[in-house]
């Protein structure tokens, strides 16, 4: 079974990434301060996702009918063509956040055993969640409160590291000028502005204010989630370097992805080659999305963003729910090639998130709190593969081989010469013996006390 290996950052790459980064309107930062900043966020792992707008009330129907069983729901508005009147019409009384949605969430995630939460401060619709000075189409101006308030502190209350999605696409701004904006969409894509010629430099000031009043008026942010630029529509289509600088003014410490710049072109259906073409100077990491890649690549920071269903956005007709098996592998996979797991939940209307992935995420954070050990602050495989299914991560010289199915010879066989195992979940010796080689062959006992992942440690001799 292979086991994609992922090396340390090396000093050459380092070295541009402190060069790269100015380029791109960054403050200056060497290779150990950036380590530093990512600290944290390397050690963490797994995060969870929030999309929730006026789009998770509408549930994935419109004006009565079904639109679709399958994809992502939040694009409602795009899906059925209508214009920002007609969508905010359907959409604006079905959004009513109840009281205290808030701490379900905070809680939800502190118990799933994530360490971070990103959540839509504005998603394509356009509709921003906090209270902006700069729209009527906010939070605050239609439910009496600053959502993002309730949640940022909620969160903080926790203990979890807090992050924005923000959307540069806006389908309700009168200025936002979709037909300059290249590949990206929108509802009215192809037809005439219904307000006559739009002057996209008005958006982008919109744009840059309400970012600033995200970064300014809600104390500490750990991480700014852009989505997204296509050809066309790229970096400076938003005044990308001046976004970047003022974020970082009021955010020092703050780590962002690169999709104010780019997505990079994914060949062959394999998200690996979204690593292969980060640049540093376009964001802090990247994100490979709805896939993992086939391995890490060395010195690459990057996270996979998923969901537990096929939409992001609320949808009362989409079942198509991943086994827990299947979201606590993926996490296992993710961390042995060296990168993050942000996990989606899509809240309904009123901010209650769905049974099914209260329940998913309750069954992960019950597995994390036996084996979080072989995952928070682990790198990559130090192995370029496995004679068994499974994974493997490390801690310095300890590495955690992740069992997924117990081999028919009831051993595992090592490539290196390892001692000391033990079952993570108890701490039971097992017996570890070297055979020819240098390697190594460890025995299970007869029934794997995890039927999805066992977990055994060992020393790397």
């Amino acid at each position: 079974m292979l086991c994609a290996m992922q090396l340390r950052p090396v000093h050459a790459l380092l070295a541009v990434l402190a060069t790269a980064s100015l380029q791109a309107g960054f403050p200056p930062e060497s290779p150990a301060d950036r380590d530093a900043r990512m600290a944290w966020w390397r050690d963490a792992r797994f995060g969870m996702f929030v999309h929730w707008g006026l789009y998770s009330g509408l549930a994935g129907t419109w004006q009565g009918k079904t639109v679709g069983t399958r994809g992502g729901m939040e694009w409602i508005q795009n899906y059925v063509k209508a214009d920002t009147y007609a969508y905010a019409h359907e959409a604006i009384p079905r959004f009513k956040p109840k009281p205290g949605f808030a701490r379900e969430w905070a809680r939800l995630a502190r118990e799933a055993g994530c360490k971070y939460v990103v959540f839509t401060s504005k998603h394509h619709e356009g509709f921003a969640l906090h209270q902006s000075a700069y729209s009527t189409y906010d939070g605050g101006d239609i439910t009496g409160r600053d959502l993002v308030r309730e949640i940022v502190d909620a969160l903080h209350a926790e203990g979890l590291r807090v992050g924005f999605y923000h959307s540069v696409i806006d389908w309700h701004h009168p200025q936002y000028d979709y037909a300059a904006a290249g590949e990206l969409p929108h509802p009215l894509k192809g037809q005439p502005s219904p307000n006559g010629p739009r002057n996209h430099a008005i958006y982008v000031e919109y744009l840059h204010n309400q970012v600033r009043e995200l970064v300014s008026n809600y104390g500490p942010v750990d991480i700014l989630w852009w989505d997204y630029s296509k050809p066309g529509a790229e970096g400076e289509f938003w005044r990308g370097d001046q976004l970047v600088r003022m974020v970082k003014e009021h955010q020092p410490g703050i780590i962002m992805n690169n999709r104010l710049f780019r997505i990079p072109h994914i060949e062959q259906h394999d998200s690996v080659d979204r690593l292969k073409s980060w640049n540093p100077a376009e964001g802090d990491f990247t994100t490979p999305e709805q896939t993992v890649p086939s391995t890490g690549i060395p010195g690459v920071d990057w996270e996979a963003c998923m969901t537990m269903n096929t939409t992001w956005g609320f949808s009362e007709h989409d079942t198509a729910w991943k086994s827990t098996e299947q979201l606590i592998r993926t996490l296992v996979d993710i961390a042995s090639k060296g990168g993050n797991y942000l996990l989606n939940v899509g809240p309904k209307g009123d901010g209650s998130i769905p049974e099914e992935s209260v329940e998913r995420m309750q069954a992960i954070g019950a597995w994390l709190k036996v084996n979080g050990e072989s995952i928070y602050g682990t790198t990559a495989s130090p192995f370029s593969e496995l004679g068994f299914e499974g994974r493997c991560t490390r801690r310095g010289n300890t590495v955690y081989l992740h069992v997924f199915t117990r081999p028919d010879s009831g051993t595992l066989q090592l490539p290196e010469n390892l001692t000391a195992a033990t079952l993570l979940a108890n701490g039971a010796g097992l017996t570890i013996e070297p055979t020819d080689g240098g390697k190594t062959r460890i025995q299970l006992p007869e029934s794997l006390p995890d039927p999805i992942c066992t977990v055994v440690r060992a020393t790397l001799r």
